[in-house]
């Protein structure tokens, strides 16, 4: 069977399923101000796990996915997350990963491991724990940090995300760059994303690439290495040998090779987080189930990222 690419040659190797939409912390990207922390049960009119798996199967037979990260909301929160998991390693997919705010990392970590995960990247945006609460409207960043230490004792790869807001939390980029070294974990520092309720705002608290090596590089020698295809990342390596990356959607874009693909948790797909407009899978046929994910592909920006109303929380981004 054809593969389905697009003029650019790209096609979909890495799916990103948000399996809800409830997070139980509210952070200021994901959430506004005053919402609540949403860490209600599973609602009812989310996808059954058999169904999931089914389309996520689908999928797999269409393009022969290589890697499937599971993201939220949050999750953790979702009660059958150890079958999904499983269910993803029957199916063949080799590399099966998981990102995480860390809040329920220390109970779960063991069984993620066992049921085939292999690698899970963790939010952390402050170690200040007065930081971590403006950031995430909730306390107790140790519980956070003792999960990320079980996960790794458990034999997980562990991967630290933290999303700098110029104001906020930038004051925490070398607090969370020494831990991470101390810990020989690799860190990654995110630029701001234009999304949700940050549609419009998102440049005032952008604090670009360059900042941020610029910080590091008062401290640190450090030299560049070559990005993979496909990457979202670029990264560095010190003289000490410690890694760290920075996720620049804004001030290196990386569209021009995104091989991604997301699957919301009511059978939804979306081929670019920069078009709001999901695409059901859901009661398509075999031919029709190839139209919509070259539709999907369609929707790919060719250079860069131009902004989106979705939100985190629905997407996982």
């Amino acid at each position: 069977m054809n593969e389905i690419t697009d003029q650019y040659g790209r096609t979909f190797k890495t799916l990103r399923v948000s399996l809800l939409s409830r997070c139980n912390l509210g952070c200021v990207y994901c959430s506004l101000a005053d919402d609540k922390i949403k860490n209600n049960p599973v609602p009812e009119n989310l996808m059954a796990v058999d169904d999931l798996l089914q389309l996520i199967e689908r999928i797999h037979s269409a393009v022969q996915l290589e890697t499937i990260r599971l993201t939220g909301g949050e999750p953790l929160l979702y009660p059958d997350l150890i079958q999904v998991i499983s269910g993803l390693k029957a199916i063949g997919i080799s590399e099966i990963k998981l990102t995480t705010n860390g809040f329920l990392l220390e109970r779960m970590a063991m069984a993620m491991r066992l049921a085939g995960m292999k690698s899970i990247n963790v939010s952390l945006d402050a170690m200040d724990e007065d930081i971590f609460f403006l950031m995430s409207k909730r306390n107790d960043v140790q519980r956070i940090l003792q999960g990320i230490e079980t996960a790794v004792a458990a034999g997980l790869e562990v991967k630290i995300n933290t999303v700098l807001m110029k104001g906020i939390n930038d004051s925490q980029l070398v607090p969370l760059l020494e831990y991470a070294f101390e810990k020989r974990i690799t860190i990654r520092f995110l630029e701001i994303m234009a999304m949700g309720h940050l549609h419009q705002q998102s440049g005032k608290y952008l604090f670009t690439q360059q900042e941020i090596l610029d910080v590091i590089q008062a401290r640190y020698e450090f030299s560049r290495l070559e990005r993979s295809n496909s990457s979202t990342s670029n990264y560095w390596q010190t003289k000490q040998g410690n890694l760290f990356g920075i996720i620049a959607n804004e001030s290196e874009p990386f569209c021009h090779d995104c091989n991604r693909l997301r699957l919301d948790s009511h059978g939804n797909i979306y081929g670019c987080l920069s078009n709001n407009h999901p695409i059901s899978l859901n009661g398509v046929n075999n031919i029709q189930f190839r139209e919509k994910l070259l539709e999907a592909l369609l929707q790919k920006q060719s250079v860069r990222f131009t902004g989106s109303e979705l939100s985190m929380l629905n997407i996982g981004g």
